[in-house]
């Protein structure tokens, strides 16, 4: 069994949809003719976690393939001198590493948390104070004539 690497794309929003796709088409008949293509996954545009090149969003992409040595060569030429591209990642995964999680394009991922609505109920409550206290006051001294 051979290795399987990740290819993660991160393109250009603002380039053509043309352009896009051809590097999309490109990078997956290089792939194609020299491995072979395990799985696609388009993840649609994300905001950056930080940003690239005056970017803040990129549209991402993600293709998982099996191939030799000189394929990653090829790649990582042609891509690193392809515009539009704001990053690319070739990245070979561990024996046993789990699928991708399939995510909707343009869609973050987002967690479902469900919550009761709150609850309001009365409360009688019953309170009894008892203050015993014993105050000694002093009167104050008589002022004393002036002579």
């Amino acid at each position: 069994m051979s290795v399987i690497y990740d290819l993660i794309l991160i393109l250009d929003p603002s380039a053509p949809d043309a352009q896009r796709a051809k590097i999309r088409t490109d990078a997956e008949a290089a792939i194609t003719a020299h491995g072979e293509v395990v799985g696609i996954h388009d993840w649609g545009l994300r905001t950056l976690a930080y940003e690239i090149d005056h970017k803040k969003e990129g549209e991402y992409h993600l293709i998982q393939f099996r191939g030799p040595a000189a394929l990653l060569e090829t790649l990582q030429r042609s891509l690193s001198v392809t515009d539009a591209i704001i990053r690319f990642r070739i990245i070979k995964l561990a024996p046993g590493t789990p699928e991708p999680v399939q995510m909707e394009a343009s869609i973050a991922p987002a967690v479902v948390v469900e919550v009761e609505a709150p609850v309001q109920a009365e409360v009688e409550v019953e309170v009894e104070v008892e203050v015993e206290a014993e105050v000694e006051v002093e009167a104050p001294a008589e002022p004393t004539p002036a002579a």
